[in-house]
């Protein structure tokens, strides 16, 4: 069975059985489906008197590239034609596509090539297989049903171990000079003080997740239930404002070690403090004189951690000196209902779990500046690592900076809402603020499970 795209804005197929000509595909938009004539599944049976029956569809288009002024067209009409097939909906592409890279499109130049991330509208589904969408002005064929987007499964995720710098920074900065000691060179994770930025590109903390799954933890024995490995290339979305009566979405800052997100997150807190707030930790660590269960911490028991890791109630979890820390959707919601903005910063792997209905995260990602930019604001920038204190950014840090954040876009961006260049803190900060506001008031495109009302 041969499928051609013709002249007309409509593609043919021939039954190799009977011989007959079909009308396979009506491009939307085009000559022929302005004209409201010709429909899929319509039995061709001439073409300005030419009898088709029979012929190959390369001959029919022969026929049409020879014939001058009026084409017409003498059709047997489907029957079965549906008129539902042309209601809009709207897609958001979760992986890359190529149809020029594609063997089984049938007609490559009627093929769109889009992006993770990408808003597509789909005008038609009556064909099972290939889809029409268009992408801003351009109207192709999408392909679906096929598994071609699968993607490898990561393996076990029961550990999702976060730099307890960070852990630390969820607590809103309330720490003793004892903590600080005992987070070491960690601390110094995207931080910034007085305009010096203190970026530390968690090197020990690398360490440790390449050392953590010798010693894994026994008290989980299965896997988390998320899982990166998609199930369809496609996220069907609708628009969403959130009425006033519900909670804020939660916001999620994702970004490169270095970039300032940490940062970012603390200042935009310290800003506004009764409207931004960050989840407060949970710990296994012997609570210390002056602090108070629930403001620094939540200091919960050994069993009670290792519970709440086997039931997933951690978004990220790491142990630092035999102690275990962890940000807990529990937390999360405890801000959210308190009528406040909850804002955390996350590894991108940890974004989908807190993908739901209830959350309805809006994504932002703190992308790295232009090369140029980027050795300009950081002249003066300050490092930590394990190895020296406080030493001057090299031109290796920089580039591993550059690398990180440009492969964590790439491979992550389907996740994202939106897209901050952390150039100049306080003007990134101000920029934070406003896309934070047009997250919680103006609409946004959500997936359209978090809009359907709860069963």
């Amino acid at each position: 069975m041969t499928i051609v795209i013709i002249i007309i804005g409509a593609t043919i197929r021939r039954d190799e059985e009977t011989g007959g000509i079909f009308i396979a595909r009506v491009i939307h938009g085009g000559l022929a489906d302005r004209s409201g004539l010709l429909h899929p599944g319509d039995l061709v049976v001439e073409v300005n008197g030419n009898p088709v029956l029979g012929l190959e569809p390369e001959q029919v288009i022969q026929i049409l590239i020879n014939s001058q002024g009026t084409i017409l067209f003498k059709v047997v009409p489907n029957a079965a034609q549906s008129s539902s097939s042309h209601m809009s909906v709207y897609m958001k592409a979760m992986v890359d596509y190529c149809p020029l890279q594609d063997s089984s499109i049938p007609c490559p130049d009627a093929g769109m090539a889009f992006s993770r991330g990408d808003l597509l509208e789909v005008v038609d589904q009556s064909d099972g297989r290939w889809w029409q969408a268009r992408k801003l002005p351009v109207l192709r064929v999408l392909k679906q049903r096929e598994q071609w987007w699968s993607q490898p499964s990561p393996g076990h995720s029961c550990i999702r171990p976060l730099t307890l710098a960070e852990n630390e920074d969820d607590a809103e900065d309330k720490r003793t000079l004892t903590d600080v000691e005992e987070l070491s060179f960690d601390e110094a994770d995207s931080d910034v003080t007085d305009g010096i930025y203190l970026a530390g590109f968690r090197r020990t903390f690398r360490l440790w997740r390449r050392t953590s799954f010798r010693r894994r933890r026994q008290s989980c024995t299965t896997c988390s239930p998320n899982s990166s490995t998609l199930s369809t290339p496609y996220e069907e979305v609708a628009l969403y404002q959130r009425p006033p009566q519900e909670n804020h979405r939660l916001i999620i800052l994702v970004g490169a070690s270095g970039v300032g997100v940490t940062e970012l997150r603390k200042r935009l807190i310290k800003l506004n403090p009764s409207t931004f707030q960050g989840p407060v930790p949970h710990t296994t660590r012997p609570i210390r004189a002056g602090e108070q269960t629930g403001r620094e911490y939540h200091f919960v028991t050994k069993e009670l951690f290792e519970y709440m890791v086997c039931n997933h109630r951690f978004v990220e979890y790491g142990e630092y000196k035999a102690h275990l820390y962890g940000t807990s959707t529990d937390a999360i919601d405890d801000v959210l209902k308190r009528g406040r903005m909850c804002i955390v910063d996350v590894e991108p792997h940890s974004v989908h779990p807190l993908r739901t209905r209830k959350l309805k995260p809006y994504v932002i990602f703190i992308k790295v500046p232009d090369p140029e930019r980027l050795r300009q604001t950081r002249r003066d920038a300050r490092l930590i690592t394990n190895c020296t204190i406080n030493r001057a950014f090299t031109e290796d840090d920089f580039m591993e900076l550059e690398e990180t954040s440009h492969k964590m876009e790439a491979k992550y961006k389907q996740l994202f809402d939106s897209v901050l260049v952390n150039e100049e803190l306080q003007d990134a900060c101000m920029r934070l603020g406003s896309l934070v506001h047009q997250a919680q008031n103006e609409p946004q495109w959500i997936p359209v499970s978090w809009s359907r009302p709860e069963a």
